[in-house]
């Protein structure tokens, strides 16, 4: 079998870009990828066409291949774009391959360990930046049948707080608690934009709430901030979603810093090397919670290979908060029930595209160029309506 050709069509959103492709093959076979990546969407197509040798006219089983074709054949390091590229056409061939063999693609990487995987929500708290906002907006969480849920509370704060922004936070993080009992697990995204000893303080401060984690307390590659905020805390530290393959989180393992990693198959090379990634985690008692910012394809995807991993612990969700209509962009679309994902039927990644609706939802442009939305996590990580009523 070979690839005879691909075309790549974008979502647009409010907040988000979702970039599809779609891999031909001569055996009438299709496949389909999905990826979101801030602010470089426009690049990721234009790559796209560059290594259109290294696509077109390979068989798509050839997985391995693929991605020493756009990586070390091409000479330079990979980053976020090379990455992400590579993830789209991995993840249809994986679909292509599956409808090839007629098998799921959790089959085909060593079969599944449970039915179910957990979720948390995430993009639910768009609301006023009170303590009484975030309480209510949780409690709608939890009735919808999560067991968990994430939030940033810290407003626009970076490398440090002021007092009064230090304590609103806590605040936030304590009224969650409250509204949503002890037996929920809280995530507390930090964004990576604390100064080590602020991040230490924050932890210390929160502790009593018992937080399942605290992700990316400081800049992603900071090791040695990394390194203190482990030693200033006994809380759970993830990190990873801006991590580009393995050799960017081997030095996560070799240090000891961090308890749950969270690479996001759309942007670190697809679902095998992020299977890699976390087999390597197990190895050294690290549990897995892909970041997963997409909609059906790649939540569907990141299932598949998150019923393989023996060391699963959660999948992000954020489709039933915000940018709803994402769900109609394929179907079947793979939901949050009882606040499990369960695994779909069908050969491949179990869905299909409505290319006509997407098409209907296209992206903004300026001088042909694709624009993204894009989240400042610095000045809009609280969702905070009001601010971006303002900004309006």
């Amino acid at each position: 079998m070979k690839i005879t050709d691909f075309r790549t069509l974008v979502f647009g959103t409010p907040w988000r870009n979702l970039s599809y492709l779609v891999l031909e093959t001569d055996s009438n076979l299709t496949g389909i990828g999905e990826a979101r990546v801030v602010c470089k969407t426009h690049t990721v197509l234009e790559y796209l066409r560059d290594v259109r040798r290294h696509i077109v006219g390979h068989d798509p089983f050839d997985v391995e291949d693929l991605y020493r074709r756009l990586t070390v054949l091409d000479f330079g390091k990979p980053g976020e774009v090379v990455m992400t590229g590579l993830a789209l056409v991995e993840m249809a061939c994986w679909d292509v391959i599956g409808k090839a063999c007629r098998q799921p693609v959790y089959r085909l990487l060593g079969g599944k360990v449970r039915e179910k995987i957990p979720a948390y929500a995430n993009g639910w708290y768009r609301v006023e930046r009170t303590p009484e906002g975030f309480a209510e907006a949780a409690r709608r969480v939890v009735e919808r049948g999560y067991l968990g849920l994430k939030f940033d509370p810290f407003g626009s704060g970076d490398l440090e707080l002021t007092r009064k922004e230090f304590h609103r936070s806590v605040e936030l993080i304590a009224a969650v608690r409250e509204a949503v009992g002890p037996d929920i697990d809280l995530y507390i995204e930090m964004h990576g934009r604390f100064a080590p000893h602020q991040a230490v303080a924050i932890a210390r401060a929160i502790e009593g709430f018992e937080p399942a984690w605290i992700e990316e307390p400081c800049r992603p590659g900071n090791l040695e901030g990394l390194r203190a905020v482990r030693r200033g805390t006994a809380l759970p530290i993830a990190t990873g979603e801006r991590l580009y393959g393995a050799q960017d989180f081997a030095p996560l393992f070799a240090l000891g810093v961090v308890d749950v990693i969270q690479p996001d198959i759309t942007q670190c090379g697809g679902i095998l090397e992020v299977k890699k990634i976390a087999s390597t985690a197990e190895t050294h008692g690290v549990v897995v919670a892909p970041h997963n910012v997409g909609g059906a394809v790649s939540t569907a995807a990141v299932v598949h290979l998150a019923a393989t991993l023996r060391n699963i612990k959660v999948i992000e969700h954020f489709n039933d908060f915000v940018d709803q209509e994402v769900q109609e962009a394929a179907s079947p679309y793979p939901r949050v029930v009882d606040g499990n994902f369960s695994l779909g039927a069908g050969p491949g990644l179990g869905l299909s595209i409505n290319e006509e609706f997407i098409r209907a939802h296209p992206p903004r442009t300026e001088g042909g160029v694709i624009l993204d939305p894009g989240l400042d996590m610095f000045r809009d990580a609280a969702w905070n309506l009001r601010g971006r009523k303002a900004k309006e």
